[in-house]
């Protein structure tokens, strides 16, 4: 499942700037708002879902080169966040919807982690 299959499945909003999204095959998921968490379990490629919307989830989510992070409950990052996220590279995706109903359909959708 590429990353533009997952946008297009949960409709989701890209918060950065646009990539090329269907050459993107993120390997699985990690969901936690606890960074030390997430810098411990997530796996390189993945796809991490948060509530977290703040600059330090650029930086974790660069240090793991994860495919995208996916902002829940509509949290929405300032506009600092979002420059970072485009200098680095990081792909941000925003949802109103609840974290758990993201990973629901994540898996739902075939995104599993090993």
């Amino acid at each position: 499942m590429t990353l533009q299959e997952i946008i297009e499945t949960l409709q989701l909003t890209p918060l950065t700037e646009p990539r090329d999204y269907a050459t993107i095959t993120p390997t699985g998921g990690y969901a936690s708002d606890l960074l030390s968490c997430v810098m411990a379990g997530a796996k390189r490629s993945g796809v991490w879902v948060t509530l977290q919307a703040h600059a330090n989830i650029v930086a974790v989510a660069a240090l793991l080169d994860l495919a995208a992070v996916i902002v829940t409950e509509d949290a929405q990052p300032d506009p600092v966040t979002i420059e970072k996220a485009n200098l680095e590279g990081v792909i941000l995706l925003g949802t109103k919807m609840p974290t758990y109903t993201v990973v629901g359909k994540l898996w739902a959708s075939g995104l599993k982690t090993e």
